[in-house]
């Protein structure tokens, strides 16, 4: 488990007075203002939102010391990170944090290994679970719903994987099959 948790990534800039787009992790996307400061990656560099409204598709924030589209501008893709004791615990079995399944071992229903949790990801359509095959290879992605990812067991640091939504064309072995 790591002890600090991504919560929020900064897009590029909103508008010339410094403002930047902030793509909120959290449940709740307000949240994030409970958890300041946040650092970065590194935590070396600490920041502090100021204020925080919901734009179309992400918020718009405004950070302590970013007063102008240049400072914004630097910020972009920074990753915003919080220490994991100023989050809540899991409030049941079925809710966990993305960064907990991370490196977790990956099998079918009978336990035959299928490999390691690499990412999670969230491209709009609904979560998706990444992971490096056993036996090496590209990593593959199958959707994170309880249909193909039936067991999520922290605890007992494993995750099972319907087959069925493996991607085709992949052999055992993780790479590609060849076409006759």
């Amino acid at each position: 488990m790591t002890d600090r948790i991504l919560v929020a990534r900064i897009g590029a800039p909103h508008g010339v007075k410094g403002e930047v787009r902030l793509f909120p992790f959290t449940q709740d996307p307000m949240a994030v203002l409970d958890y300041q400061p946040l650092t970065d990656k590194a935590g070396r560099r600490s920041f502090r939102i100021v204020s925080l409204r919901p734009g179309k598709d992400h918020f718009v924030a405004r950070l302590a010391g970013i007063d102008d589209r240049t400072a914004a501008e630097a910020l972009t893709q920074t990753e915003l990170y919080v220490a994991r004791d100023r989050l809540p615990p899991a409030e049941d079995e079925d809710t966990f944090y993305h960064a907990d399944l991370i490196g977790l071992p990956i099998t079918d229903p009978d336990g035959a290994p299928l490999g390691t949790v690499v990412a999670l990801h969230d491209f709009g359509a609904g979560d998706i679970l990444e992971f490096a095959p056993a036996a090496g290879g590209k990593t593959l992605m199958v959707p994170f719903t309880k249909a193909a990812v039936p067991v999520v067991d922290v605890a007992g640091r494993r995750v099972v994987v319907d087959p069925a939504f493996v991607p085709a064309g992949t052999a055992e072995d993780g790479a590609p099959e060849a076409e006759a």
